[in-house]
């Protein structure tokens, strides 16, 4: 069938108007159109199945071609147990961690996988004031996703990492002057794209915040090359994720070129046709509401991928996956488009990640490891995962108490690719015991517990078994793992408790250098100190000496007693009781007066010199003022006195 006529039909029965969006689960689903269409409105566990009277759940608008024929055995594997026989089991649901970055702020939220994404927006909007209506929420791995989407169909890792954009609102000026990241995301970016083919050549602006994964669905919509089909020249080795952003990919800017042709195919692949389709259905031209039940007609035989030609279903997991998480992600949407929603929550990611989850954790969170390999040639198969695999009992004791992980190995590369990776982490006596199962005793439920240097293998439980047996299968590996755990929990607590005393030891062993640091460094400043001033001291000591000499040499010679010249005779005592005796003509300044007595070691600035009686300071009068002028002559008697 027309992919373009599928997509139509697929829109008519979701009411997804988002072409995008369609697409996306259209090709999660290889194009089913059954499949998807259980994927988004899940009837009786998620499946379409007939109703005991042969028709469809909605017998108005799917009626069964085939509804005289008995279901076959193998058809009647797929068609889930009655909600109402089952017994409900309450179990606690899993938690998902949300990183989310907006500018310059990061906001933690722990959120149930069942609630929306559009509980998350109006959680942002408080936490960041942001109003809903102008919030981007980018970093989903499959690209954009609508507000009703549950984050459980989006079968998410526990810890997730989103950032908010806000086109519409401007940034403050230091934010945006910090946040270069942020401004490349605003930014806007010229891809020039060469189609090979048609021999044209597409100029398309997109804004940073833009995948490359929603640049490849925007190329697939002009050159009609689906995205798994293109091939491409020119991206970065840095664009090694289809979810990563133009501004953080490592493109040029403002302008990067690329070209894209068609993959070319194997030569005995094919595009599957109108005779291979799952599901026929007939529009009229005039595109009337999907109504009538004549215009949508679904084969008993299609519907369990069992027609008379020959079509199989779509596989677990894709042939050479190159990206285990991918690989994973594919086999939880074909898991849920067979089985229905309610099945053991698949951890998605490498086996060395769901092993780094379940065994290298704090000892009171770890968890068993249920590693589940399917089979698609086992006629077991659909029995397991529809009546054991999914029951409720299983799904909560699995949830609690287990990290489950999964593979199929119905193709051989597959099974290549699982052995060598068990043969890593488990060695090969694990991969060994996988190679003796023949294909009918699968599929095969392994549960491994974590060990101090290796982990083991506590029990492989073979696909012919009962939910009965497989309770009590995984609760004896419980009662050995917990009696394990509580011995590393005790391990753990005295380990603990060690390094807890060893961290005081060592806080109190850096707080006493620190202060013997601190002592040894104030000492040290001291005597740097002293040694400054005494250096200083001796600097002073040495410039007065300096200026002393200097001063007694420029002093005139003393007259002597018999000198025809008037001669003043002063007696001067000092502070500390001596007298000093000098001649000088009457004609002399004070000034020299002044360096003689500072020649003695007393400075002018100092000390001040004053007469006994009549009581005068000398050192107030004019310096340029001759002794006589002073009324020092003949002779008179001065004392020093420290200036105060």
């Amino acid at each position: 069938m027309d992919r373009e006529i599928i997509l139509a039909d697929f829109q008519a029965c979701t009411g997804i108007d988002n072409i995008a969006e369609a697409i996306t689960l259209l090709e999660l689903n290889n194009w089913d159109l059954v499949a998807a269409i259980n994927g988004v409105i899940p009837q009786e566990n998620g499946i379409l199945q007939r109703s005991a009277g042969g028709s469809a759940p909605h017998s108005s608008s799917l009626p069964s071609s085939s509804s005289s024929s008995s279901p076959s055995p193998s058809a009647s594997a797929f068609c889930p147990i009655n909600s109402s026989a089952r017994h409900i089991v309450e179990r606690q649901p899993r938690m998902l961690n949300f990183r989310v970055e907006y500018r310059q702020r990061t906001v933690e939220l722990v959120l149930e996988e069942s609630n929306t994404v559009g509980e998350i927006k109006q959680l942002l909007e408080t936490e960041l004031g942001v109003p809903v209506s102008k919030m981007q929420l980018k970093g989903w791995k499959g690209g954009d996703v609508s507000d009703s989407m549950v984050l459980r169909s989006l079968h998410l890792p526990k810890n997730v990492s989103l950032y908010v954009l806000t086109p519409d609102i401007a940034p403050a000026a230091s934010t945006s002057k910090n946040s270069g990241h942020s401004e490349s995301l605003n930014q806007n970016y010229l891809l020039v794209i060469s189609h090979h083919e048609a021999q044209r050549e597409y100029s398309l602006n997109f804004p940073g915040s833009r995948t490359i994964q929603e640049v490849k669905r925007n190329v697939s919509d002009l050159t009609n090359i689906p995205v798994r089909h293109q091939r491409w020249e020119g991206w970065p080795a840095s664009a090694s994720d289809d979810s990563m952003t133009l501004a953080g990919c490592g493109i040029s800017y403002p302008c990067h070129h690329l070209s894209v042709c068609r993959r070319s195919l194997p030569a005995n692949a094919q595009e599957p046709t109108e005779e291979c389709a799952d599901v026929h259905m007939v529009s009229d031209s005039e595109g009337d509401d999907f109504e009538d039940a004549s215009d949508f007609v679904v084969d008993d035989s299609e519907m369990f991928g069992m027609g008379s030609s020959g079509c199989r279903k779509a596989p677990m997991m894709p042939e050479n996956s190159e990206n285990e998480a991918d690989a994973l992600l594919h086999f939880t949407a074909e898991f849920s488009s067979r089985y229905g929603e309610n099945h053991p929550m698949f951890f998605i990611g490498s086996l060395e990640a769901a092993s780094q989850e379940a065994f290298y954790g704090k000892a009171r969170e770890r968890k068993l490891l249920a590693i589940y390999l399917h089979n698609d040639d086992s006629v077991l198969s659909n029995v397991f995962c529809s009546q054991m695999l999914c029951a409720d009992s299983i799904i909560s004791y699995l949830g609690q108490n287990f990290t489950t992980w999964a593979w199929d190995i119905t193709k051989e590369a597959n099974k290549s690719r699982l052995l060598t990776i068990c043969t890593r982490h488990f060695g090969s006596v694990v991969t060994q015991t996988i190679r003796t199962y023949k294909t009918d005793q699968f599929p095969l439920l392994l549960i491994v517990m974590g060990k101090r240097t290796s982990n083991e293998v506590l029990n492989v439980i073979q696909g012919n078994t009962t939910v009965d047996e497989l309770m009590m299968r995984l609760m004896g590996a419980m009662e050995i793992f917990t009696a394990q755990q509580q011995e590393d929990i005790k391990d753990e607590d005295e380990r603990e408790a060690r390094e807890m005393v060893k961290r005081e030891q060592d806080e109190a062993y850096r707080l006493s250098l620190e202060a013997d640091r601190k002592k040894r460094e104030a000492q040290e400043r001291e005597e740097a100190e002293l040694v400054r001033l005494e250096q200083m001291r001796k600097e002073q000591e040495e410039e007065k000496e300096a200026i002393r000499l200097s001063l007694e040499q420029a002093l005139p010679p003393e007259p002597s007693e018999d000198s025809r010249e008037q001669i003043s005779k002063l007696r001067i005592r000092t502070p500390s009781g001596e007298f000093v005796e000098r001649r000088f003509l009457c004609s002399c300044k004070l000034q020299v007066l002044f360096d003689f007595v500072a020649s003695k070691g007393f400075p002018f600035d100092e000390f001040k010199l004053l007469t006994t009686f009549p009581r005068r300071n000398i050192t107030q009068l004019d310096p340029g003022s001759t002794l006589l002028e002073a009324k020092l002559y003949p002779q008179e008697t001065l004392f020093l006195e420290a200036r105060e």
